[in-house]
């Protein structure tokens, strides 16, 4: 039976091997109290835009998805749209993050009313340095093209690569906080825990788990 993977966590650790694990319930997320990794991403208009400079000394909402052709990450998405003003005024910024290339960003923002910044890591870097990269197996990926989801065709890319979906709070000094992922697609994280752990790493706290 799959064992769900959940962390949800302000505990201080250590750095995540950067792998494409075999599943999902193979990955090993990066720990809180690590800096988040510095790797070259893609704005929607194909920009260069590398994590760091996306961070830009900013206390951080990070949501990893899978892609626009998810109908579960649209979802969240766009209810994590409705969390912006009460994020800004708590001094923080949201970044989404997918393996789609600049194109699918496009379509993803021309379909939704998002006011946020979707980057493209369709090299599958970032998800792999945050350790929560794996690889689609090809039964699943003959699975998606019956459902007109081709992968390939999202990232540009041929490594089949998908993000478990995943939160983290990242810092103002770009130190990791907190970190939730769960192999299960169709499980995202619950507003109120992404709002307490905003309000912890906020007030300064680390190193208590948030329930």
């Amino acid at each position: 039976m799959r064992t769900a993977l959940l962390l949800v966590s302000l505990l201080f650790g250590s750095v995540a091997q950067a792998e494409i694990a075999a599943e999902a319930t193979g990955v090993r997320p990066i720990l809180p109290g690590t800096a988040a990794p510095d790797v070259a991403l893609r704005d929607h208009q194909g920009t260069p835009m590398s994590m760091h400079k996306a961070l830009d000394g900013k206390p951080t909402l990070l949501v990893f998805y899978r892609g626009g052709w998810c109908p579960y990450c649209i979802m969240q998405l766009s209810t994590l749209h409705k969390l912006v003003p009460d994020l800004e005024s708590h001094g923080f910024q949201l970044i989404a993050v997918s393996p789609d290339r600049p194109e699918e960003l496009t379509r993803t923002l021309d379909k939704t009313e998002l006011d946020y910044l979707l980057l493209s890591d369709s090299k599958a870097e970032l998800m792999q340095a945050f350790g929560i990269a794996f690889k689609v197996d090809d039964e699943t990926i003959e699975k998606y093209k019956g459902y007109n989801i081709d992968l390939e065709k999202a990232s540009g890319q041929s490594h089949h690569a998908l993000p478990v979906p995943s939160v983290f709070v990242i810092d103002a000094a770009g130190v990791v906080q907190f970190g939730y992922s769960n192999p299960d697609y169709r499980t995202r994280v619950p507003e109120r825990i992404v709002r307490a752990a905003v309000e912890a790493v906020e007030a300064g706290e680390t190193g208590k788990s948030v329930r």
